[in-house]
């Protein structure tokens, strides 16, 4: 792999196991575990190798970059899955092709020369926008229960301001217990059983032809630029010199080796993302312990017997997960790189942000390339006129 970063052991933190870190583990479930848990209940995909899949990309995520990067769905195969009711050869299939071309991607070192002429006012919007969607989708878990969904932000917002506090565990314990109050209903999850494989009838061509144009050429976009691109980007950001390791190139191969060794298995095609990186930091997550436990924690749901590992996990009302997120989108958006930016480079942010909420980050990053282009001309115009 051509990768500037060859020394990826001497990297990383030592592995942190406190109530800290255990909260800062539970930070990204505001994104984890409404699309898992409608992947499940609503398009009917086999509980066990979903929960094993994050378990062990998570546990392997862990010991390799040794710091809170996170595992997550990918939301635009999510999206179609919820939506469109797709099979699940065709899901597996998106998976080993997305799969192969995260690792084509990574191990060329193509990804990290595309990457690095990215400009820094793209990026900065391509942070707006991703935050704006995540807020948006937010607001939409919170709509199910505002009661709950008030009280546990509130209840959040101020437990962040006591730092050695498992703020998330808390609150998330907290809406669980008002949910119950209230009559507010989980999500609801058919029997079934937790077998560790559940492994798809191969695809036709028809369906080759719906994993490809229906999951994998919206993802990669999304891939690329949330969980590769700004994935990088916010670990060295919160991390330093630590993160030196978390590279395009290291993210791309990881993603491809867990989406196409795992899918094929029943697990949900996953990524990494930027929006986790900032929700595990900012709950408290500084080192591999994080991802660690987050890992166990999934593994030991799916050794529960029966369903009390998914019963347990359906009692979190979305609403709660929803405030959750809400924070995590604000912390996402809103941050120092978006301020500090030159005036002339608001209309590049503004116009990468929209493109991205509206149509999907691939049109923002693209839309953004071409207006920081435009930047540069009109300046360049103006310098020659004043000289």
């Amino acid at each position: 792999m051509k990768d500037s970063s060859n020394s990826m052991t001497s990297r990383g933190e030592n592995v942190v196991l406190t109530l800290r870190e255990f909260s800062g583990s539970l930070g990204d479930m505001g994104t984890l575990l409404p699309l898992m848990l409608g992947a499940i209940a609503i398009a009917g995909m086999a509980p066990g190798p979903v929960l094993l899949g994050f378990a062990l990309f998570y546990l392997f995520t862990a010991g390799y970059y040794r710091l809170p990067i996170p595992v997550q769905p990918m939301k635009a195969v999510a999206a179609a899955l919820l939506t469109a009711g797709l099979a699940p050869s065709s899901l597996a299939a998106a998976g080993v092709i997305m799969g192969i071309t995260l690792l084509v991607l990574g191990l060329t070192g193509w990804i990290s020369k595309v990457a690095r002429l990215v400009p820094q006012s793209v990026l900065a919007g391509l942070q707006l926008g991703l935050g704006i969607m995540l807020g948006t989708m937010s607001l939409g878990l919170m709509a199910s229960a505002p009661w709950v969904a008030g009280a546990t932000l509130v209840l959040l917002v101020g437990l962040m301001t006591f730092t050695r506090w498992p703020a998330v565990f808390i609150a998330l314990l907290a809406a669980t217990g008002l949910a119950y109050l209230l009559g507010e209903s989980g999500v609801m999850i058919e029997p079934g059983g937790m077998g560790w494989v559940a492994v798809p009838s191969l695809p036709s061509i028809s369906e080759l032809h719906e994993a490809l144009f229906s999951l994998v050429l919206p993802q990669l976009s999304l891939t690329f630029t949330n969980a590769i691109l700004l994935t990088a980007l916010l670990a060295s950001d919160h991390f330093g010199d630590r993160a030196a390791h978390v590279t395009p190139a290291r993210l791309s191969v990881t993603s491809g080796l867990a989406n196409t060794l795992l899918t094929p298995l029943g697990a949900f095609p996953m990524c990494h993302g930027a929006g986790g990186v900032t929700a595990h930091y900012r709950f408290g997550a500084r080192s591999g312990g994080a991802p660690l436990m987050l890992g166990l924690l999934l593994l030991g749901l799916v050794v529960l017997p029966g369903n009390v590992g998914l019963t347990l996990l359906s009692s979190i009302p979305m609403a709660g997960l929803g405030a959750l997120l809400l924070v995590t989108a604000w912390q996402l958006a809103i941050t120092k790189r978006l301020f500090d930016c030159r005036a002339s480079c608001v209309p590049v942010i503004v116009v990468t942000a929209a493109l991205t909420v509206w149509v999907n980050p691939f049109w923002g990053l693209l839309a953004g390339g071409v207006t920081e282009w435009g930047r540069k001309m009109v300046l360049r115009r103006l310098s020659e006129r004043t000289a």
